[in-house]
């Protein structure tokens, strides 16, 4: 490695001494070019050496060049098949480690049919700070699991330990297959993830970034900046491809920060909200692509969200963690059913006459009605479809009607029903509040 960073060096030096003479551009090009070809020389020592690269940080003064992207293992990720036309012994070890079951004394029940699965995880801070409380979860493959909760929840935390980025301080888990204490540097070639804070070189382009990326990954010259050209397509920043990342806006900075995650097409995917502070635009970008990830390609995908839209709209199960503790699991819909039934708030014009319009809702079958003013409310046992005969008693009665409001449970009735508080006022006033470097 020394000797191939000491070419370098002299090849620039010989470049510096021609007679013809360089540019100020064409130093700094071929400066930039040393710093990838170095870091790939690196990758590749380090890779030879079987070691971990997950706490390289390469900082510089000048540039700000950070990084933290690449904590995720290196290596080639993808399935090969050599000359004769089998598989290679890395892609048979890929599809076969999904069928092995955990060894004795390991999680029960990890015969891996389970992408993600952790029992009772516990991280604690100086102080005495329990970030995760016994955290147990398992997430199957192919799906996508929210993690909702409100900032300081710890969301954040049990992302970091499931990508092997923390080290728990008690309990276990288990990504693809792979204790992520044991056999980290594994786990990481499996995994994607893209966090809440992104360490991006502003002065590096988007595509630049890509492309040392996939570098750092294996992926030859020809095949990296193919992936780079459909991932720019594919998240719609190939427009900004070559505009230093410093000039972009702060979704198109998430949108590339997803990119970089997504190089090595990893079989599971962390996503730490990824669409905090994001415009209506933005947000949709993320969410469509996270759905064709899911759908297209079958990659199992992890979202710890705040916005409980985005919990709906895109999991098929929800976990609920509120100061480190898992308070709730299960789909959107079932959760929302144990909170009860819909419930039916209609306002009449003639105040004196809300008590009969109680009397009514009683008729027609509703539950517990009550009245304030010339509000009167109820819940409707068999759902929606009672508010038609409901409108026509009360029609028959003689009692008009100034307004009518459906409500519907929604995922903040059961954070409210869980925690004795709603998740959107906590949001509301941590985004208020906020400040950066925030632990969620």
């Amino acid at each position: 490695m020394l000797c191939a960073a000491s070419g370098l060096l002299a090849s620039l030096r010989l470049e510096l001494g021609a007679k013809r003479p360089l540019t100020l551009l064409r130093i700094r090009r071929r400066l930039r070019r040393m710093v990838m070809r170095v870091a790939s020389i690196l990758a590749g020592a380090q890779i030879a050496a079987g070691r971990n690269l997950a706490h390289l940080l390469f900082e510089s003064r000048k540039t700000g060049l950070r990084l933290a992207h690449f904590r995720c293992a290196l290596g080639r990720h993808r399935h090969h098949v050599n000359r004769t036309g089998r598989p290679s012994r890395e892609s048979t070890f890929r599809a076969n480690d999904r069928l092995t079951c955990a060894p004795s004394g390991s999680i029960e029940g990890a015969c891996v049919s389970k992408a993600i699965e952790a029992r009772d995880l516990v991280r604690a801070f100086k102080g005495g700070v329990q970030a995760v409380n016994g955290v147990s979860i398992a997430v199957d493959e192919g799906e996508i699991y929210g993690f909702l909760g409100p900032n300081g929840a710890g969301k954040s935390t049990t992302v970091k330990m499931l990508a092997t980025l923390l080290r728990p301080t008690a309990g276990s888990a288990r990504v693809a297959g792979l204790d992520v204490v044991a056999d980290a540097a594994a786990v990481r070639r499996k995994i994607g993830i893209a966090l809440q804070d992104a360490a991006i070189d502003p002065w590096m382009t988007g595509r630049e970034l890509l492309h040392l990326q996939a570098s750092l990954h294996g992926f030859s010259r020809a095949a990296g900046r193919a992936r780079a050209i459909r991932l720019l397509e594919q998240l719609a920043i190939a427009e900004a491809a070559d505009r230093r990342v410093g000039t972009y806006s702060g979704g198109m900075r998430r949108r590339l920060d997803l990119a970089l995650s997504l190089v090595h097409e990893p079989e599971i995917l962390f996503l730490d909200e990824p669409t905090t502070g994001l415009d209506p635009l933005s947000r949709t970008t993320v969410w469509d692509e996270v759905r064709r990830l899911n759908t297209e390609i079958g990659t199992t995908i992890f979202l710890t969200t705040q916005y409980l839209e985005e919990a709906d709209q895109l999991a098929g199960r929800v976990g609920i963690i509120d100061g480190g503790r898992l308070v709730a699991e299960g789909t959107p819909q079932s959760l929302k059913a144990e909170i009860g039934e819909p419930t039916l708030v209609i306002n009449v014009v003639d105040p004196e006459r809300a008590e009969q319009a109680r009397l009514v809702f009683g008729q027609a079958g509703a539950s517990h009605s009550s009245v304030t003013g010339p509000t009167v409310t109820a819940r409707l046992p068999t759902g929606a479809v009672m508010v038609a005969d409901v409108v026509r008693r009360l029609d028959d009665a003689g009692i008009a009607l100034a307004g009518l409001e459906l409500h519907q449970p929604t995922l903040d009735d059961v954070f409210l029903s869980k925690t004795g508080r709603t998740i959107a006022l906590d949001t509301d006033d941590a985004e208020t509040a906020s400040k950066p470097g925030r632990r969620g």
